[in-house]
């Protein structure tokens, strides 16, 4: 299979061709997967990148709960179409949730501890939303203080392990305080009905529609991909591979497709113009393989990017350092948002020609007057982009 077709085939998959220009959220994140949400732009930029989206429709897509900010696959928040909302609670459930009761266990917490404080959130929440703080006031005397040990290890109180229960078990949910996606300040509520009162699948066959899905959204893929995706061991991924009846692609790597993509994968033709596009440093068509190499054309895999302080060759990263230019699926290019100088600050491997300033133009109109940043996740910060963003200048 000839990567150049492989590349425009993955960007057709995740709608960055065109395709999916007057969809809704709901419609976008059905066809190309779940957004990955770190309390940055990625979802904003998702959208975007795809349906012209403004920040303004996708605000009125999670109020309206069309979609949804979830603990999903591997336990990581993802943002999820309504439909959806059951599936990813399901496979997200023992990973994130399990971890942060394991830590809580070692500072001597118990099971029945954390039980208690849940039915006492689930009472202070039937008056209605509450903030973390206004909950850990209200449960006084139930939510205990975890000490040094507990600051150490990440934990100073038990009042995330209960929340974690709950928002997993789909008990309640977070509201952004703001509506917006891109900060993390949340209000807790009950989720009545919850989404898994009436979701009949064993956790089995919820992995199988994972797998069906991250098919759908990004095959050919390896099992090893959908493994890191999933979370899964590799006895559990075959397990919920098995019923997909997946097919070879034949390649050296030992890609798996559907079977009803594989065929129209290879009639499938690679446009001929150029089709460029911004997207964020998780992106699906990266962060669903997590596999940048394949989309480097080979004279760029040598090629020195910015990596927090140094520098690293482009086809030796698994994640993308900054934001993406694309063209038909192959990385093209790299930016950031300086906030100084309310700018796009961008390298590209490519020419510079005509219609790609204008993609550029677009997409820093577009940061400038309706996010204000382009933070790839809550921690990144305009000082700790300086640096990249001065290499992209230079």
């Amino acid at each position: 299979m000839d990567v150049t077709k492989l590349r425009a085939w993955w960007a057709h998959k995740q709608g960055l061709d065109g395709t999916l220009t007057r969809s809704t959220a709901a419609q976008v994140l059905r066809r190309t997967g779940w957004a990955r949400s770190v309390g940055g732009v990625g979802p904003y930029l998702t959208l975007h990148a795809r349906a012209s989206l403004s920040r303004g429709d996708v605000d009125a897509a999670v109020a309206r709960l069309e979609i949804h900010e979830l603990p999903s696959a591997r336990g990581c928040t993802y943002v999820v179409p309504s439909e959806d909302f059951a599936l990813a609670l399901k496979v997200g459930q023992g990973f994130g949730d399990e971890a942060t009761m394991k830590v809580a266990r070692r500072l001597g917490v118990t099971d029945t501890e954390i039980d208690r404080l849940c039915r006492v959130i689930v009472d202070i929440l039937r008056k209605g939303p509450r903030s973390p703080d206004e909950l850990r006031e209200a449960a006084t005397g139930t939510v205990r203080n975890l000490g040094p040990e507990g600051t150490k290890r990440g934990l100073t109180t038990t009042l995330p392990a209960a929340l974690g229960q709950l928002q997993s078990a789909g008990e309640i949910r977070r509201i952004p305080v703001n509506g917006r996606l891109d900060q993390q300040r949340y209000r807790y509520a009950l989720w009545r009905p919850s989404p898994l009162s009436s979701f009949r699948l064993t956790q089995d066959e919820a992995y199988v529609e994972l797998a069906r899905r991250f098919f759908s959204w990004i095959g050919p893929a390896t099992r090893s991909e959908f493994q890191w995706f999933s979370g899964l061991g590799v006895k559990a991924a075959d397990v919920a591979l098995a019923p997909l009846g997946l097919v070879q692609l034949g390649d050296a790597e030992g890609r798996l497709v559907l079977p009803e993509d594989r065929e129209v994968l290879l009639s499938f033709q690679v446009p001929k113009k150029p089709q460029y596009v911004m997207v964020s440093s998780l992106d699906g068509i990266a962060h669903l393989r997590r596999d940048v190499r394949c989309l480097l054309a080979e004279e760029d895999l040598e090629r020195k990017v910015m990596v927090e302080k140094s520098q690293q060759s482009a086809g030796q990263l698994a994640d993308l350092p900054s934001h993406a230019i694309l063209d038909r699926g192959r990385l093209i290019g790299l930016w950031e948002y300086d906030v100084a100088t309310q700018s796009v600050a961008w390298t590209s491997f490519v020419p510079k020609d005509r219609l790609l300033r204008e993609v550029v133009a677009e997409c820093e109109n577009y940061v400038r007057h309706e996010l204000g940043d382009a933070r790839s996740f809550s921690l990144d910060s305009p000082k700790s982009r300086v640096a990249r963003i001065a290499a992209m200048r230079t």
